[in-house]
Parts: C-alpha cells; structure tokens; sequence
C-alpha cells in the first residue's frame, strides 16, 4: 500500500537547502580534491566547535569511528567491553572487530541507556572500556559512568551514533567521556549523502592517534609507522554536512517540537512514549511508542497509509551472531522488553503538522477500537 505518511522525507529536506547543496558539491568537484582535503578539515573543525569538544577526526562510517575509537584506547584480543544490548548491531560489532568481547549490559526504563547500577556487577579483570549508548537521540547518565571508569582505570567511549547536538547536564555529548563517535548515515540528524562517521575526543595523543589509523598509518606519503586502516571520508561527504550542519539546531528544535505534539496528543491515551530525561537534552532521532501490542498497531497504521519502523526488535545478545556468547531470553529483562513492544513514529524535521495529526488520529483510532 502506498504510504500517505512517509517515516521519513529526505528529499524534502534537500529541496529546501538544495542551492547550497548543489553549490557545495560542484565545489568539490571543480576542486579536484575527494578524499579528505580542505572540506573534511573544517567540517571536522566546525562539528567539534559544535560539541564543545577540542578534536573531530572524520571517517568514512559510524562503525569505522567506533571501531578506531577502540583501537586507540587501547582494546584487543582477550579484553572485554561493556556495552547495552538495546542498540544496532554495529555497536557490538566494532568491538568484535577489535578481537575483544561484548559484555551486555541491561538499560534503564526511563531513558533506555545502559543502567550504570548495573556496570560495577560486569568489570572483570579484563574489562577495558564502557560504552554506552545515546540511545534515540538521548543522553546515557554519563557522569556515574564517568565515575566508574575513572576510578577503575577504564576507557569511556560515547557511541553518539543518534546523538548529534544532545545534552547532558548542559554540556553536549561527545567530549564528557574520553572518546566518542558519530555516524552520518542518510537518516540520521545529520546525515551525508552516503556514508560517513567522526571520531571526538579532548586528547590529542588519541586524535592523532586516530588520524593515523584512518589513513594507512601515514604522518606523510608513503611513509607509514603502523598498519591501519582506509578510513577516510571523501570530500563531498565533508562538504555536504558542512552545509548540514548550519541548519542542524532549527532541524533539532523542529524535531523537538513534533516530539512534544506527539506528547501532547498521545498522553491523553495513557501511553508509554519517548520523554526527556531532566538535566538532558533530547533530540529525538527516534520518537518512540511502547505497547504490548505493537504488531497489531502497527499493522493498523500500516493499512491507514501510515509508515512506522521498529528499532531494535532483536536485542543483540538474542542475535544468532552472539550466539556463542550464551546469552539467553531473560538475561536483560529490560531490554527485551523494550525490543518487544517499541515501534518509531514517523518524526523528521520538515514533516507537515496534518501528517503528525494524521498519525495522532491513527493510533487514536485503534486504541478505542480495540
């Protein structure tokens, strides 16, 4: 059935940033230079100055960024790295790159992050690294976290995949842990046309560090100190999201505002809904709805023209490809439940207000008809 309500619209926002857009691109490519180059530099300038943070080391994915972030803290075979089960894949997935292990961790249900009541109950001797995650465009508790780490010699990495402009405690994510790392994927906030990821952190040794491992371990042509990794963005990306990025607040108060409709319409209802967490800033990559009966819904909204989404229905530690770690269903209450009954609502910064009555009017519907 074609979908009367998209989940959501990226062509809509190109049309509306399109002649700075296009100018950027043809930039690029009248300039010769597509891989790394002036237009990655002050992307990664200008994205840091955002954060609040002192170095921004573009990479060319998400996972590339939380993959070097372990590198250069150090984490390899026989480590261990404790991290929420409720997340994509590529969370877990970056530190089976590195050769360590995942070791999942329940969430809280208010904020569905990693519960930092939980983490002291999972250091081992070979934990090297915590990494919560910016579940939805929300801050984990990060500064508990902080704590532990600090007072156990561990690294604290942000996976801020979901997450670009949120706030903890007035201070914007990215730069309160020891490292953190962005995905630019076309649907996030921020997002490139194609792939594309950033790696911040306060310390300069591990910012080099990183610069390194993405570019073949060279400091100049040729002359490589390391083996490393072909990591780099290419310069389209870099200039495509330094456009981005100077619209990246109005799209984040738009998003927080259909947020907050939704809130509005839906909470006469009764129902568990995304909410922000006090002394954070949420920037609703995600607006979730919970309910046991989330298929039904769904499949309601689905036959009313209505496109939802689901993030994450399978929990990692429940995935076929962490089988061998032995988790099993009720090892994180929490979060399976979460991975049962979440459905996401169609959100984007440009979405029209009768679409999100529409969606208001939808759920409206099956839930007294029920």
């Amino acid at each position: 059935m074609r979908m009367t309500v998209k989940f959501l619209d990226l062509q809509s926002q190109y049309r509306s940033i399109k002649k700075e857009i296009d100018e950027a691109v043809l930039g690029v490519l009248a300039s010769a230079q597509y891989v790394l180059g002036p237009e990655v530099e002050r992307f990664e300038e200008e994205f840091a100055t955002a954060h609040g943070v002192a170095e921004g080391i573009a990479v060319n994915s998400g996972t590339s960024a939380l993959h070097l972030a372990l590198i250069a803290a150090g984490i390899g075979p026989g480590d261990e790295v404790i991290t929420p089960s409720m997340t994509f894949t590529a969370t877990a997935a970056a530190i089976s790159y590195t050769g360590a292990t995942p070791v999942f961790v329940d969430i809280d249900p208010h904020s569905f992050t990693m519960d930092p009541a939980l983490v002291e109950g999972k250091i081992t001797g070979q934990t090297k690294a915590i990494m919560p995650v910016h579940l939805y465009g929300q801050a984990a508790d990060l500064n508990p976290l902080l704590a532990v780490a600090n007072a156990r010699g561990l690294t604290l990495i942000e996976d801020a995949a979901q997450a670009h402009l949120a706030e903890y405690r007035g201070q914007r994510v990215g730069g309160i842990g020891h490292i953190g790392a962005f995905s630019f994927y076309p649907g996030k906030n921020l997002g490139a046309y194609g792939e594309g990821g950033l790696v911040t952190t306060n310390d300069p040794a591990i910012a080099e560090k990183i610069r390194l491992l993405r570019d073949w371990g060279q400091k100049r042509k040729y002359d490589h100190i390391m083996i490393a990794y072909n990591y780099r963005m290419d310069a389209i990306q870099g200039a495509v999201l330094r456009v981005k990025l100077r619209h990246l607040e109005d799209w984040t108060e738009s998003r927080r505002r259909i947020a907050a409709h939704y809130q509005e319409y839906l909470g006469e209802l009764g129902l568990a809904l995304s909410r922000e967490v006090p002394e954070r800033r949420h920037v609703y990559h995600i607006f979730s709805l919970f309910h046991p009966e989330r298929d039904q819904l769904q499949e309601h909204l689905r036959a009313a023209g209505i496109a939802t989404g689901n993030h994450y229905p399978i929990p990692v530690h429940l995935q076929n490809a962490y089988e061998s770690l032995g988790y099993r269903e009720g090892d994180l209450p929490v979060t399976e439940r979460t991975a049962r009954e979440q459905m996401s609502l169609p959100l984007y910064a440009e979405m029209p207000e009768t679409d999100v009555e529409q969606v208001c009017d939808g759920i409206r519907g099956w839930i007294h008809g029920r």
